[in-house]
């Protein structure tokens, strides 16, 4: 039997809500979906910016949906025994229920924002703390107006442990999230140069970022990367908003979370480090420079919420990356095989960075090569021509072998390569999809990256289609 989320009187209660129809005594989860809702959910008809969820109200309730969540401007459009909970609007009533959802809680809270590594560093956080009691986190990257309230209203009352996380493009919108959230711990992986078509300088998105500083509960703490360049401008608006608590990690000597050493992997890493007076040496089930820094701001945070953080240092093995960011296959190419790395989900210069020293250190066969297929970093304004050039850098100090370009920001970078690095170039990911296809043979480590508008997952399910899946073939035979 499914376990009540919310009983329908206490969402009416939260959401100031008016009843129609016969309800449920409880729902069992909250969805926005009409596609994926479950039987005993809520669903919650949000306007979006491309469909109004009203239109998919009839198909969640057919679907078994408990209820549906719509405002009272279109309650009219259903039948009056349909049962619904009738609000003003119905983003804000999810915001209502969000509030109510935290006002509930028990639990230790902490919050993770930056300009890279947040859904990694979130996802870590769930596995480490997981092992310890129950945890609940946000789903995928629900960080936004929107996916911060759902992520919070779908969180248990009983939870020992919650991880959120929190994203922007725009001064101001951190604020109301996490002053939502109101978290024990606040994380802030690194602040670099993103979204600069929004700001007018890395120090302002520094400032945007400071916002989740200002719903930290009182005697909480924050988590600051003292390697980053933006460190100093993070503590004082850190204490500007009265923390007290403020603890650093990097290499610097300095550090309460410090990197002692790092032996990077294919397709692991294992580190020495110094979290808060204790001595620790561990595994990351995943490989990069990245992924091992960010891991110390994991276990302090852990450690500060409460957490064993020796068995957290443990849990850090099992590590896997989140879809889109980084997903590893072995792929059955001819009589051989090749490695494929899915980074489509996003990029920006220093993630961008990042997935190239991992395609660095992946192996490769005799005859292999490391590819990198490349889409459009979005969101840079006027300095995006230079970014893109830019990456030529890290494309030659990793030894990538082959780069095939898509969109016309990275005709930029295209340009700047080298005759012999140049794979391919075409407007669009679609355009590019055969030529990047027709590259791949055996021994090759191919990775491909771009902005989510850059629609990079269209090569990669190419590739996917293309070449078999190692296990998957294995099991069939």
């Amino acid at each position: 039997m499914s376990t009540i989320l919310w009983t329908s009187n206490a969402m009416v209660q939260a959401m100031h809500a008016v009843t129609q129809g016969a309800l449920p005594d409880g729902i069992t989860g909250l969805s926005i979906d009409s596609r994926t809702v479950a039987p005993g959910e809520a669903y919650f008809a949000i306007k979006g910016d491309v469909h109004d969820g009203h239109s998919f109200v009839e198909a969640a309730l057919k679907a078994g949906a408990g209820l549906a969540v719509v405002e009272a401007a279109q309650r009219d459009k259903f039948p009056p025994d349909a049962p619904l909970l009738v609000v003003d609007d119905v983003l804000a009533g999810l915001v209502e229920l969000a509030h109510a959802s935290r006002a509930r809680l028990n639990a230790q809270i902490i919050a993770v924002t930056g300009s890279v590594g947040k859904t990694s560093t979130k996802e870590a956080l769930r596995r480490v703390l997981s092992a310890q009691g129950e945890t609940h986190a946000s789903t995928a990257s629900f960080n936004n107006h929107w996916g911060v309230p759902l992520s919070l209203a779908r969180c248990p009352a009983d939870v020992r442990f919650a991880v959120f996380e929190i994203g922007m493009n725009h001064a101001g919108e951190i604020t109301p999230l996490v002053k939502m959230v109101r978290p024990h711990v606040a994380v802030v992986t690194t602040v670099e140069p993103v979204h600069l078509e929004f700001f007018a300088g890395i120090e302002a998105i520094t400032d945007a970022k400071a916002e989740i500083f200002l719903g930290v509960e009182p005697g909480g703490a924050v988590m600051l990367n003292r390697d980053n360049s933006q460190f100093a401008r993070l503590q004082r608006q850190a204490e500007k908003a009265g923390i007290s608590r403020i603890v650093s990690f990097g290499t610097d000597k300095r550090s309460e979370a410090r990197l002692i050493d790092l032996s990077l992997h294919a397709t692991c890493s294992a580190v020495h480090a110094d979290i808060l007076d204790h001595d620790i040496t561990y595994k990351i089930g995943m490989p990069g420079k990245h992924m091992a820094m960010n891991s110390l701001a994991v276990l302090a945070g852990a450690s500060l919420l409460g957490a064993d953080i020796a068995r957290a240092a443990l849990s850090l093995s099992q590590l896997e990356a989140p879809s889109g960011r980084g997903v590893r296959r072995t792929v059955e190419v001819g009589y051989g095989e090749a490695t494929l790395i899915d980074e489509s989900y996003n990029a920006n210069p220093a993630s961008m960075g990042a997935a190239l020293n991992v395609l660095g250190q992946a192996k490769v066969g005799p005859q292999g090569r490391r590819i990198a297929v490349l889409g459009d970093m979005l969101e840079l304004g006027p300095t995006a021509p230079e970014l893109h050039r830019g990456l030529v850098e890290a494309i030659t100090a990793n030894r990538i072998d082959l780069v095939y370009c898509c969109g016309p920001l990275m005709r930029n970078l295209w340009d700047a390569l080298s005759t012999g690095k140049r794979g391919g170039y075409a407007d669009s990911s679609a355009a590019l999809e055969a030529q990047a296809v027709a590259a791949v043979r055996a021994g090759d480590a191919i990775m491909v990256k771009g902005s989510l508008g850059s629609k990079m997952k269209v090569i990669v399910s190419a590739l996917e289609k293309r070449f078999p899946d190692k296990a998957a073939h294995e099991e069939a035979v």
